[in-house]
């Protein structure tokens, strides 16, 4: 019997505990990722661009008032 692919974010936790990251950043890495899935209406990223990606933002700084610290990764 075939084994299933990775879900989206089996891939992103693999690759965080690949990387060694925190618990506690694995967890708010999953959180955006989710907050972003769902603001897209469960849309496949592989069918949404950076107009998607800056409506997101944009949302998170205007309806949410998410400071921009928080949304850069860097």
């Amino acid at each position: 019997m075939q084994e299933r692919p990775k879900k989206l974010l089996e891939q992103v936790q693999d690759t965080i505990r690949l990387k060694h990251y925190y618990y506690k950043t694995e967890k708010s890495y999953i959180n955006w990722i989710r907050r972003y899935i769902f603001f897209h209406d469960k849309r496949h990223s592989k069918d949404m661009e950076s107009a998607e990606i800056e409506a997101f933002l944009t949302h998170l700084a205007v309806k949410e008032n998410v400071t921009v610290s928080t949304q850069n990764p860097s």
